[in-house]
């Protein structure tokens, strides 16, 4: 006769299989653990500090002196200040939807059946990996200084610009081309997209007669509405933070007439050339609101506009 006696199997199993997770956890906190060391010294204590310096007064040679929000309230009052929220805003609102549009169209090409489709991939790729570098900007102010590439090539046609970069109407269309010129990125993850648009939607809008534009308005831009939802989110945020080229094209000056006074190139201005660290820390502190808000923004919005597969709306 055999008798079972699972309940006190299970009673002597338990603190092994306790002490077998125990292991897993802490091997898994031990792999992460340079991770959260660097999270923690890196990004979040800045973070702290920036926090606290943004109501001082700090020049990095005294001691921080607690002002309260009087960093908050001289921001208001800066014509600087100001004029770098208009730049940027205006660089962010043509810029990005530009951009996108660039991107989706060269994808839409990209996503046809012909030769040498990989060829083309990575010629419209490439300008994205090497655009946010310092070797670029210098070339797109060679090529868009006085009597440079681009003003020669005008001139020919009978365009007389005067230059890009010295002519301050001139100077916020080269930075869109420059952000324009590096689609790449985008492109890649709508061209993802558009391989997930089931063809047969397509072949049933042609047998109803309905047209290229049409179908690109029924089908594409519904199908494809959460890529471009977070294209656009990803391209928002970046084009907030653009910096490299500002600084070399304008010689870290924002230059000319202020044309090119980016809001980050202002906060680098006020921090490391006039050492007003409370007062930069404050201005980073409000990018970064801002830039949650319009992310919050695009969120509630994106119910409205997105669809996603097997969504009810």
């Amino acid at each position: 006769m055999t008798t079972t006696n699972a309940p006190a199997d299970a009673l002597v199993e338990r603190p092994s299989l306790r002490r077998a997770r125990l292991r897993e956890s802490l091997a898994g906190y031990g792999f992460m653990a340079p991770w959260l060391a660097g999270f923690f010294a890196l990004t979040v204590g800045p973070m702290i500090a920036s926090l606290y310096l943004s109501f001082t007064d700090y020049d990095l040679f005294a001691p921080p002196e607690f002002i309260g929000a009087d960093n908050y309230a001289r921001l208001l009052s800066d014509p600087q200040f100001l004029q770098s929220i208009k730049v940027t805003v205006i660089y962010v609102v043509l810029g990005t939807p530009i951009k996108l549009a660039a991107a989706l169209g060269v994808a839409m090409l990209l996503n046809a059946k012909r030769r040498g489709l990989g060829f083309y991939r990575s010629a419209f790729y490439a300008p994205s990996l090497v655009a946010a570098s310092v070797s670029i900007a210098i070339v797109w102010k060679a090529m868009f200084i006085d009597d440079g590439v681009v003003d020669s090539s005008l001139r020919i046609f009978g365009v007389e610009l005067g230059g890009w970069v010295g002519n301050p109407d001139m100077t916020m269309p080269m930075f869109i081309l420059l952000a324009v010129w590096a689609f790449g990125g985008p492109m890649v993850i709508f061209l993802a997209g558009l391989k997930q648009v089931p063809g047969e939607l397509y072949e049933a809008a042609e047998m109803d007669g309905a047209g290229r534009l049409r179908q690109f308005r029924n089908i594409t831009l519904p199908m494809l509405s959460p890529v471009i939802f977070f294209n656009l989110l990803m391209e928002t945020i970046g084009s907030f933070q653009v910096f490299g080229s500002a600084f070399i094209i304008s010689g870290g000056t924002g230059g000319p007439a202020g044309s090119t006074l980016f809001y980050t190139l202002y906060l680098y201005q006020r921090g490391f050339r006039d050492f007003a660290m409370g007062y930069a820390s404050a201005m980073a502190w409000l990018l970064v609101i801002a830039v949650g808000l319009i992310t919050i923004l695009l969120f509630r919005t994106s119910k409205a506009w997105v669809h996603y597969q097997g969504d009810a709306k």
